[in-house]
Formats: structure tokens, C-alpha cells, sequence
């Protein structure tokens, strides 16, 4: 009988699993060389296991297929769990093997022995456990949309295994299968629209884009499309400024969300609005809210070409007129504080646009975007992890998206880096030209200054809040090898072409960022 490392070895080949993200240990080397052996195969190195996953996640969603992390035995297992975490909220299939000791080591605190079997809980659909109480055929039940768990029991000396990558053919097991939504629900929300329907478009796959671009146009009603929809500029006057401000002036009776779950604030006040009808078409199946609403589980172009025809609806309460006195307004503000972090990302975008990809960092870089940044060009591939609204692991993730790209811009918070410090060591095995990863240094979590809660609050108190801290990043850029360059105001910005890859620190101007948002929100 073969052992458990070729077993998972080759259940992973089977499965369509062709990249695999190493961290090396003492116990995983035969599952580390067995992998680099197999002709076909792609390894990626990093030497932190929380890093290694999320940019093991990023390749998922950059390849469409599945992508394994492989880990040795001990706490490295459980670093892995923030990157499964958000893999099992994108639905995305994020394979994790981690090596273990022998089933006798279990639960005697022995060295590097913890108890990695069901270690990821619910946010995997299943754990197999090799050479341990496990038995039987691997990836059981696996839908191929989220994270499994392969537990590899490995002893001391364990042999490299000699795997073989299977041919790819239409049949073969690692191709994802999908099974065509009903769309019922969908053709009898769309009738008796009297109160009005706004459509909320989150990230979107490339695949559902054009079918989801024709479908809002027949409609014609108001759509808030995030940057991660690839909708935001094409849609062109369909796209309303400023919705959370609109919606909560003149509310529709419907909302209909194409997608992920939407960044905007008026999405979160659904909860307490439940006259407000609400359906959702979207891959991952979740309604995104804690309050009763209606899902479609599918891609959002598989229903709407299940729909046939769409209605056309329009603009029953005259939002867009609104949204372009809205508009006005915030172009006469980006131009009173040009140095103010919206008036700074409203520059960076004209740059960004001239690239190939853009992955946008949570929490307050993607916000601004989706308000500030200009419409008149599409941003090529934009991408941003949503899945669970987290900051961690951003860097890292960018890196495994645009991996062997040109011209990839990855735009993120200072702590959002300051997360992630470690995720440049993958830059020596990427490719691509011209890389730019952009740091908003406005000294901590100033997202948080916005919240009504912590209004008032002492200096003292509210630093506890946001995290305030005075880093800055020259001395990391340097670390890695990398250029830098210092942008304060919007005449600094000179982003000429390069091979290499540019650390580009964005320090906006505290007051005129404050006197942007005041100004704003009156």
C-alpha cells in the first residue's frame, strides 16, 4: 500500500491541483519533493506558513482551479487558518496539506504534535486524515468550490514519493463542475417594481462581466458597482456617487445584488431595514446579511442567460439626476483638497489605469476608491479579497493574483502591510514588469475616525482605536531590495516606466483630509 504522502500527492493531481505553495519542514520534506519532482508541476516557496496561504489563495483565484499549501506539523498548521477562513467565504478551492506525526503522538505534548485533524473546522467541507483514523477515498464529497483539509501522517524517515501528473482531458476530476441555477425567484422579483429596484454589483468573475453589463443596461435601473465588479466605469451615468447618502434620502423597495457582498455602508443598514426586499445572485451562496433575504446560488451569468428577457425598469426615483448633482460636489472637493488621501487616490487612479491589474486592500483604500477614483478608464483587472473583510494576508494574496503580470498595482493601508511584512520574499519567484505596490501611510486605522461611535472620544482613547503608529516604509523597501518613492502632495507623483518593482508610500495631508471628509459629509 502506497503511503500517505504519494496518496495525497496524487488524490491532489486527480483532483486538478497543478501548483503547489511549499513551507519546509523536518516532516513535510516528502511531501516538499514530491511535489518539486513531479514533472508538470509548479512550486512556490515561502518560508511562512500564513503568507504561503494566502498567496496560495491568490493563485486559485488567479488559475480558477485549485491550489495547495503545504505545511509541516505544529502551530505551522494552524497559521494556515486566516487564509481558509477567507478562501471558504470566496469560494474558492484552497487545498491545505499538513504534515503530522504519527497517530501515537496524539495528545502526548510531544514536540511539534498538536491536534491538526478538524483543525480547520467548518470552514473546510472535509478533512481527510492519512496514516491517522481516516480511511477510505480522498476528497469525498468535495465540491470543488471551497477549502479542503489533507492530514498527512508522516513517519521520521519517511521516502519521497514518485508521482506521476495525469494527462488533463474533458472528463478528468479537477475540472470544476456547475450546475445551472433556477431562476424563478429572480423573474418574479423583478415584477411589481413600482417602489423602484437599485442593483448592487460586487466583485464579479471575468466570465460574468459582459453578461451582467447587458443585463443592467436593459434594466436601467441605478446600479452602485464596486470596482471589483469591472462594472464601475463601462456602465457609465447607470453608476450613482455617493449611493449610501442617496438610498438612505429615498429608499428603494427593491435591491437586487449581483456578486460578493458590496462594501458600501447602506448594505450593513439593510440589516435594519426589512421593508426593503432583498435578492442576491452570487457564487458563493451567501446572502451577505443576517436579516431574511432571498439567494440565487450560481454564477450571475448562468441566471441571467436562464432568464431570457430581461424588463425594463428605469430610474423610478429619480436617483441618477441626484447622483450627478452629487457628483459635482465631489469634484469641487477633490479639487479644493488636492493633497487629501480621496484627492491622492483620485491621482493614483489616472496612473493605475494605465496598468494591467489592480488588487485594492481593505478596509479604506477599496472604500475611496469605489468614491474617488476617475471613471473616464477602466482599471484593468481589479480584484480585491472580500470574503471576509479582513486585513490580513493582503500582500501576499496581490502577489499570487498577478503573479507573472505586467504592470500589476496593489493599492493598501499602511497596517494593512504592516500585516503582511513578510510577503516580498515571494517577489524573487513572480514575474512581470513594472510592479507597484502602493502604501497609504495616514499613521493607523483612520477608518475607524469615522465611525459615530468613537465620536468624542479623548486623543488617548481613540489612539487605542485606530492603532496610531508613526512607521514608515523606506527602510522595508530597502530590506527587500526594492525602489521607493515618496508621494505627499499630487505634484510628487512621477510613476515612469521600470522592470523592477516600486514600493510607493502615499502620505496625504492630514488636514485637508479632514477638511475633505467634513466638508463631505455636510
Amino acid at each position: 500500500m502506497s503511503g500517505g504522502a504519494t496518496q495525497a500527492l496524487e488524490a491532489c493531481l486527480v483532483r486538478g491541483v497543478r501548483e503547489f505553495v511549499v513551507c519546509a519542514g523536518a516532516r513535510n520534506i516528502p511531501l516538499v519533493l514530491g511535489a518539486a519532482r513531479c514533472r508538470g508541476v509548479k512550486v512556490w516557496r515561502h518560508f511562512e506558513e500564513r503568507s504561503a496561504a494566502f498567496f496560495a489563495l491568490g493563485r486559485a483565484c488567479d488559475l480558477s482551479r485549485p491550489v495547495a499549501v503545504v505545511t509541516t506539523s505544529g502551530t505551522a498548521a494552524a497559521e494556515v487558518l486566516p487564509a481558509v477562513i477567507e478562501a471558504h467565504y470566496q469560494g474558492r478551492p484552497l487545498v491545505v496539506i499538513t504534515g503530522d506525526r504519527p497517530e501515537n503522538y496524539r495528545g502526548s505534548g510531544a514536540p511539534q504534535a498538536i491536534e491538526q485533524v478538524n483543525l480547520f473546522s467548518n470552514y473546510v467541507e472535509g478533512c481527510d486524515d492519512l496514516g491517522g483514523m481516516g480511511g477510505g477515498a480522498l476528497f469525498e464529497g468535495w465540491s470543488g468550490f471551497r477549502p479542503w483539509h489533507l492530514n498527512v501522517c508522516l513517519e521520521e524517515n519517511e521516502e519521497v514519493p514518485a508521482v506521476e501528473c495525469p494527462e488533463e482531458s474533458e472528463g478528468d476530476e479537477g475540472k470544476l463542475r456547475r450546475v445551472c441555477p433556477p431562476v424563478t425567484e429572480l423573474v418574479e422579483f423583478l415584477q411589481e417594481t413600482f417602489r423602484g429596484v437599485v442593483a448592487f454589483v460586487g466583485g464579479l468573475e471575468e466570465e460574468e462581466r459582459e453578461e451582467a453589463y447587458y443585463f443592467l443596461q436593459q434594466l436601467g435601473v441605478p446600479v452602485i458597482a464596486d470596482a471589483t465588479s469591472g462594472l464601475r466605469e463601462s456602465l457609465g451615468k447607470l453608476v450613482i456617487t455617493d449611493g449610501d447618502r442617496l438610498l438612505r434620502e429615498q429608499s428603494p423597495g427593491k435591491i437586487l445584488r449581483l456578486g460578493d457582498v458590496p462594501v458600501g455602508r447602506f448594505w450593513r443598514d439593510l440589516e435594519c431595514r426589512p421593508e426593503i426586499e432583498v435578492l442576491s445572485v452570487t457564487r458563493t451562496g451567501f446572502s451577505g446579511l443576517a436579516r431574511d433575504s432571498r439567494v440565487i446560488a450560481g454564477r450571475v451569468c448562468d441566471v441571467i442567460r436562464g432568464m431570457g428577457e430581461a424588463p425594463v425598469i428605469g430610474d423610478v426615483l429619480d436617483l441618477l439626476p441626484a447622483s450627478l448633482r452629487r457628483e459635482g460636489c465631489l469634484e469641487e472637493l477633490l479639487e479644493r483638497h488636492p493633497d487629501s488621501e480621496p484627492g491622492l487616490m483620485r491621482v493614483l487612479s489616472s496612473y493605475v489605469a494605465t496598468g494591467e491589474s489592480l488588487f485594492l486592500g481593505n478596509s479604506l483604500p477599496v472604500r475611496e476608491w469605489n468614491l474617488c477614483a476617475q471613471k473616464r478608464l477602466p482599471s484593468g483587472e481589479v480584484q480585491a479579497s472580500r470574503g471576509a473583510n479582513g486585513i490580513d494576508g493582503q500582500v501576499s494574496t496581490w502577489l499570487g493574483t498577478s503573479a507573472g503580470q505586467d504592470q500589476a498595482w496593489g493599492v493598501f493601508g499602511d497596517l494593512t502591510v504592516l500585516y503582511d511584512l513578510a510577503a516580498p520574499a515571494l517577489l524573487r519567484q513572480v514575474t512581470g514588469r513594472g510592479r507597484v505596490l502602493v502604501v497609504i501611510n495616514n499613521q493607523g486605522g483612520r477608518i475607524f475616525e469615522r465611525l459615530p461611535r468613537i465620536q468624542g472620544l479623548a486623543e488617548d482613547e481613540l489612539d487605542l482605536i485606530v492603532n496610531g503608529h508613526d512607521q514608515q516604509f523606506e527602510s522595508w523597501a530597502a530590506m527587500w531590495g526594492l525602489e521607493y518613492q515618496l508621494v505627499t502632495g499630487r505634484e510628487d507623483f512621477e510613476v515612469t516606466e521600470r522592470e523592477g518593482p516600486l514600493v510607493l508610500e502615499v502620505r496625504p495631508d492630514d488636514q485637508q483630509t479632514d477638511a475633505f471628509w467634513k466638508d463631505w459629509e455636510s
